[in-house]
């Protein structure tokens, strides 16, 4: 089974400026959680037990936000407030485990990943990119079926979902034999990275959700580095298409891109409105503004 999860987190965040300068992205809030923590309760949801950050010396305050903090807890304790202990004392569930290595450079998703080797050791593991958020509501969310499949199917899975045919440009695209249906995973052909509009083999765009063997470490070691010396995912995984099967999963959910700002307008907006406390306050302020 899948236990383990690498996070990559030590990104800029430049499309997030000026707010990222001394926030970490990941650490900006979506109403009232870190945009981070939800990607954590993803992966946790699927079965997850062990988080690899990959992280960069301007982002403790990602390692910190999911450790203890006895002081607050005690101060919570003693003024009675059990309704916000447990909000933060739930966090992180306690059969979960935080790790953080650092990438003393950037120099690619590839070598981000990489950078979690020694603790990844031989085990399978999950890769979630922390700028999308994964919203769904199912009783299994989209990451558990990507893990249920590889078990069956020993096939690495990338999360893909469908995107307007003029917005093939600004992703990565899958070429499939036949459009997979909402839930399904098929054989991919190749990813074309950015293609021009018109010839995209497909209009299903990579997502930021990987379900991958331990080989891949070895292949993103050997692989030549492409510009500006970066050692990049996708490279690795051509290379395993070559000898083993890559499927691509077609989500049922809906993603945010919660490194762009407008992305994260609209993250607010959908979590806002389901919140359990704030939702019908929220609701009845949207309905107020009369847009």
């Amino acid at each position: 089974m899948i236990k383990k999860a690498v996070l990559p987190v030590a990104g800029l965040g430049t499309r997030f400026l000026p707010a990222s300068k001394s926030i970490p992205k990941e650490m900006v809030t979506v109403v009232d959680r870190p945009a981070i923590e939800y990607v954590v309760r993803e992966a946790v949801e699927a079965g997850i037990e062990q988080i690899i950050f990959v992280t960069h010396s301007a982002k403790v305050a990602i390692e910190d936000y999911f450790d203890h903090d006895f002081e607050l807890e005690t101060i919570l304790k003693e003024k009675q407030k059990f309704d916000l202990l447990k909000e933060i004392t739930d966090i992180l569930p306690s059969n979960v485990s935080i790790v953080s290595v650092r990438q003393p450079q950037p120099l690619g998703l590839g070598h981000a990943v990489l950078c979690a080797k020694s603790v990844i050791g031989d085990d399978d593991f999950a890769v979630l990119l922390p700028d999308v958020l994964v919203k769904d509501n199912s009783e299994k969310n989209d990451l558990s079926q990507m893990v249920a499949r590889y078990a069956e199917s020993k096939a690495a899975q990338i999360m893909v979902e469908a995107i307007p045919d003029d917005l093939v440009d600004q992703y990565g695209i899958v070429d499939v034999t036949r459009t997979p249906d909402v839930g399904e995973s098929i054989a991919i052909q190749d990813i074309i990275e950015k293609p021009p509009i018109g010839s995209a083999p497909s209009n299903l765009s990579v997502v930021g959700r990987y379900v991958l063997p331990a080989k891949i470490m070895h292949l993103l070691e050997n692989i030549p580095k492409g510009a500006s010396s970066e050692i990049q995912l996708t490279d690795a995984i051509a290379v395993l298409q070559q000898t083993d099967r890559v499927e691509a999963y077609r989500m049922r959910g809906q993603t945010f891109d919660c490194g762009s700002k407008l992305g994260y307008l609209k993250a607010v907006l959908h979590y806002g409105i389901e919140h359990p406390k704030l939702g019908n306050d929220f609701k009845q302020l949207i309905h107020e503004l009369k847009l």
